[in-house]
């Protein structure tokens, strides 16, 4: 059979009225509509000319998933939170964010394999829960990437260019970034222990132990206050976990490699992020003088901080190169999650038509031009007040990372429902989230306790002033600009798009459809016999229990290393 009737019948296998509908478009993904593309295709959705391309290998999936996230919130940004919450605060606060981001990752990697397709978590929000949040969650995720990418000309330039290259271009330079950034880890490791035994000769402080967290020193600074404060930086540090779910569409082998992607988090979490940081809050004192330097002296990064501290020469530049290379790596994947989600937005209406299309090579040249003249913004720091502006539109990505994570949750939520009303089993799925639905309402809680918390700093700032307009907007200006930006697309659509007007989709109404992979459309396609399903599942059931224990050892070492 070719390719084009193969797709025609899968349309017309799947199609729940007789309309006529773009590819591409929202409707597809709203009301069980069918996207006019092939399941064999290289891709699911389609940009304006070409598709994306599938080139990540599965090498590039590992260090995505490994070292992709590691960068300024951790080697930088925690540096704020041990002056604000102390070693205490910093380390359980993590923890918490963490093992919500491991739940969260779950629940995108269940719907990524069942659904590989470009914008996952963007057009996940938008089919299952709401086509309106969906579009605001997508919008804030992408102006959060063009802003973070935005900093120096040279690395714009170089942003720009990789881009150029295309998805391998990403893969192979984020491949060998996160290398770089996973031995300074471990070799931070290694030399935090050292330091705290007073295994140093410079340092004069000897054995440090846990002297940091005792009097007079506060492991739990500001109390509760403290406490509160450390959640946002923490959301802000693990930022980049969710592309191992965003690159489904341009994987080879999605079905293989985001399942052992989303396992492999919940190892980088702990030993490069609570490992790290537990060594940090070990050697350096939330109060030391280094934090508030200025000019030369000053170190912002607790990284830097602590070997400063021991008085080792030369190898605090080295890491300050480290911490480069590291905002590098991290610029370069919001530059990727800014340009697919933008494609993928306006690829099923929800942006300027020119901003979907890809070139030949797979490449959403529209979407990188304009991230280029965003990043021009870099220049307004040459203003007398350029610091307070460009300060304004940092606020505005404070806490979107946070809001695309309880929105994934809910999404895996409402998958959960509309799989269950429409007389699917759980043995169907090629890949199930360790905690099921459960762990999306664990990750939901914690996400919406969260965003509590940073409310209450951004009213009742740690230092104050309290109840200031221009504090809290900075601390929380996010939370304004989605419902915003909901209410637009809210107000558009009842005029322009009646079918994404309703506030709340029935379960049985959701499209699970679209999308599916070949293989997974003969065991769970609207069309299958009860019959043949059960045969499937029961196969697959076979093929498992054929499996030894030496089998589940190598698969168990192999999702590690």
């Amino acid at each position: 059979m070719s390719s084009d009737n193969k797709s025609h019948t899968l349309n017309e296998k799947y199609a729940t009225d007789n309309g006529a509908h773009e590819p591409g478009s929202l409707a597809a993904h709203v009301r069980g509509r069918q996207f006019s593309v092939d399941p064999e295709d290289q891709t699911m959705v389609q940009g304006d000319q070409y598709a994306l391309h599938r080139d990540l290998k599965g090498r590039h999936m590992q260090m995505i998933a490994i070292g992709g996230a590691i960068g300024a919130g951790l080697f930088i940004g925690s540096g704020g939170a041990f002056q604000t919450g102390g070693p205490a605060s910093v380390l359980l606060g993590f923890m918490i964010i963490g093992f919500m981001v491991y739940l969260m990752m779950q629940a995108l990697a269940e719907m990524s394999v069942m659904y590989p397709i470009n914008g996952a978590f963007t057009m996940y929000i938008c089919r299952f829960v709401d086509p309106s949040f969906g579009f605001a969650c997508g919008w804030e995720y992408a102006i959060k990437g063009i802003n973070n990418s935005a900093w120096i000309v040279p690395l714009l330039v170089a942003l720009v260019a990789i881009q150029f290259f295309g998805v391998r271009g990403y893969g192979e330079v984020e491949f060998a970034l996160s290398i770089l950034k996973i031995i300074a880890c471990i070799g931070f490791m290694i030399l935090g222990i050292i330091i705290d035994c007073g295994g140093v000769p410079t340092d004069d402080r000897g054995y440090i132990g846990a002297r940091y967290w005792h009097h007079p020193y506060e492991a739990f600074l500001n109390g509760f206050h403290g406490f509160c404060s450390v959640f946002v930086t923490a959301a802000f540090a693990y930022t980049g976990t969710e592309l191992t779910g965003l690159a489904a569409a341009e994987t080879a082998n999605p079905k293989k490699e985001i399942p052992r992607a989303s396992k492999q988090v919940v190892w980088r979490i702990f030993i490069f992020y609570i490992v790290n940081l537990f060594l940090v809050g070990l050697i350096v004192p939330e109060n030391s003088p280094l934090y508030s330097g200025e000019g030369s002296t000053s170190r912002h990064s607790p990284f830097v901080i602590a070997i400063q501290l021991a008085g080792i020469k030369v190898l605090p530049s080295i890491f300050n190169a480290v911490i480069l290379i590291a905002v590098m790596s991290v610029a370069n994947s919001c530059t990727f999650g800014s340009t697919r989600t933008i494609q993928a937005l306006a690829a099923n209406g929800m942006g300027p038509k020119i901003l979907a299309y890809v070139d030949k090579k797979g490449r959403p040249v529209a979407v990188v031009i304009l991230q280029l003249l965003f990043g021009c913004l870099a220049f307004i720091n040459l203003a007398d007040n350029g610091g307070t502006i460009f300060n304004w539109l940092l606020s505005l990505s404070g806490l979107s990372i946070l809001f695309i994570y309880g929105g994934i949750a809910l999404a895996h939520i409402r998958f959960r429902a509309a799989w269950k009303a429409q007389g699917h089993s759980l043995d169907e799925l090629p890949f199930r989230a360790a905690f099921g639905v459960w762990g999306s309402w664990v990750c939901l809680f914690i996400n919406v306790i969260s965003l509590i918390a940073q409310f209450y700093v951004a009213l009742y700032p740690i230092g104050g002033p309290y109840l200031d307009a221009d504090t809290f907007f900075q601390l929380y200006l996010a939370g304004p600009l989605l419902i915003f930006l909901y209410l637009c697309w809210k107000v558009y659509s009842w005029f322009a798009r009646p079918q994404d007007r309703p506030l709340f989709i029935r379960a049985k109404d959701i499209d699970i459809y679209t999308g599916m992979r070949d293989t997974q459309v003969d065991i769970s396609g609207p069309n299958v016999p009860d019959e043949q399903r059960r045969a499937s599942i029961m196969e697959l059931q076979e093929e498992k229990k054929k499996r030894g224990v030496k089998d589940w050892v190598l698969a168990f070492l192999r999702n590690i290393f």
